[in-house]
């Protein structure tokens, strides 16, 4: 019963009775708090008196010296002041994120491209909007990119894809990344392409279980009635590929998980080649800030470039 009364109690306070709280505290009288505000006396006698009501609560003592806060009284104008800081700080952030003087964009990626691919693109927009703070989240699959995006923890997200089957997401594709074959220094290619033969004759060196681009990449080899059989499972791509130049096996990986790749190591073509697609994702009808826009066009931009 007690907490039932003490919420509709706050619901009868207002901000503005909390204002004529801190004029009357800060002029020291009713008569010059009204004339600062430009309201009646009667006006602003009447809001301490309600609010003493709504609390229980003496705020003032009147006399002919003024009005002089109770105990209480100052202890409830403090929080009062509070109240009113944070208000007009709540403004302020919602007008900075309306515009391009402030607010944040909050950037959710897989790894590799947090790596190669968003460090350019921040420095500059910082260096055209100072103002606006730039965070990243950076994860090893793309799961926890989109968990993000519809969790409301970004703004933004650098994903990467085969075919495009999110329903709730608006891709917007930046670049082809291809799956390369690492193999190591000794390798003596028979043809002119390497050939699924060659390719399986090798150790493979592939990630555990479950990992997404694996699994693009045993899919691909399937069509063509290849199976691949990794006998190392390592998490880390610059492991997998410090592994494949020590010739403990070849590693089938996006070239931008691996680099930079050591000169030593060579490169080849799957004897299909394969890409995955880098891409920016947005949830469909998200209402994005100025800020935000103004990172996606320069991300748009640099791509166009390339």
């Amino acid at each position: 019963m007690a907490k039932t009364m003490n919420h509709e109690r706050s619901n009868h306070l207002k901000l503005s009775q909390l204002q004529i709280l801190i004029a009357v505290t800060d002029y020291g009288s009713f008569s010059e708090a009204a004339l600062q505000l430009q309201m009646s006396q009667s006006a602003i006698s009447y809001a301490i008196a309600t609010l003493e009501e709504d609390l229980g609560v003496v705020l003032f003592t009147r006399g002919r010296y003024g009005a002089n806060l109770t105990p209480v009284g100052q202890q409830i104008v403090e929080r009062a002041r509070q109240i009113c800081y944070l208000m007009e700080d709540i403004i302020k952030q919602a007008d900075l994120a309306k515009g391009l003087k402030g607010g944040q964009v909050r950037i959710s990626s897989f790894r590799s491209a947090a790596t190669h691919i968003l460090p350019e693109v921040i420095a500059e927009f910082c260096q055209l909007y100072p103002a606006i703070a730039v965070s990243i989240a950076e994860y090893d699959d793309c799961i926890h990119v989109e968990s993000d995006l519809r969790e409301g923890r970004a703004d933004l997200g650098i994903i990467y894809y085969y075919l495009p089957t999110h329903k709730d997401l608006e891709i917007i594709e930046l670049m082809r990344d291809e799956f390369v074959v690492l193999i190591p220094p000794d390798f003596q290619l028979k043809g002119q392409n390497l050939t699924w033969e060659e390719l399986t004759k090798y150790p493979l060196i592939m990630a555990p279980d479950g990992d997404t681009c694996d699994a693009m990449v045993y899919a691909h080899s399937a069509k063509f009635g290849v199976t691949l059989n990794a006998i190392y499972h390592v998490r880390s791509d610059a492991t997998i590929v410090s592994m494949v130049a020590k010739g403990l096996g070849a590693a089938i990986t996006p070239r931008l998980a691996a680099v930079p790749i050591p000169k030593e190591v060579q490169i080849y073509s799957l004897p299909v080649p394969f890409f995955r697609m880098i891409g920016i994702a947005i949830l469909k009808d998200a209402l994005l800030t100025p800020a935000t826009f103004a990172f996606l066009d320069l991300l748009k931009e640099q791509f166009n470039h390339l």
